[in-house]
């Protein structure tokens, strides 16, 4: 079954060899980069952990977005995708959720944002993240609206693995 796969950076080698996937995606700092084995597809996002824009850091923006979105295009999900960040908390999480809401468009972004915190009591997507994946695609603030709805996550500073399965029904 097709699935993303949601890690923190501390667990991502191990998720890699476990379930060998073929795309991963990570979120992390500049000066941060992390290999990935030979014949796996990498995307690395350079991007801080936060969440005021104000702050001097490199921040979500819409470039970063549509290069997530040609990505997960990429991926025929015939192999788990991997998405991880620091912590698997807040940029992985919305990364994931932005992946599914592009690839399921069918479903409601609020089932979507509904299942992934069933899946994971901690998530606490980041907000920037949501607000230009909306944009977008066109989806006129549902992205937004249903992250809202699920209100904030469990406070935890490093979270499990979190497969997140893209098949409608069992979402």
């Amino acid at each position: 079954m097709p699935k993303i796969i949601i890690t923190p950076l501390s667990g991502l080698l191990d998720i890699v060899r476990i379930h060998e996937p073929s795309h991963v995606v990570t979120l992390t700092s500049p000066e941060q980069r992390i290999d990935t084995p030979d014949g796996v597809a990498h995307l690395h996002i350079s991007i801080k952990d936060i969440t005021d824009p104000a702050e001097d850091a490199p921040q979500p923006h819409d470039h970063h977005i549509k290069a997530l979105l040609e990505f997960g295009r990429l991926w025929d999900a015939s192999a788990p995708l991997v998405v991880s960040c620091r912590a698997g908390i807040s940029h992985s999480i919305a990364a994931a959720f932005i992946l599914v809401c592009d690839r399921l468009d069918h479903v409601r972004e609020s089932e979507i944002a509904a299942a992934l915190r069933k899946r994971a009591a901690h998530a606490h997507p980041d907000r920037l993240m949501i607000q230009s994946a909306d944009a977008t695609l066109g989806r006129d603030g549902r992205m937004i609206d249903a992250i809202e709805a699920i209100g904030p996550g469990e406070v935890i500073d490093n979270a499990p693995p979190v497969n997140f399965p893209l098949a409608f029904g069992i979402l």
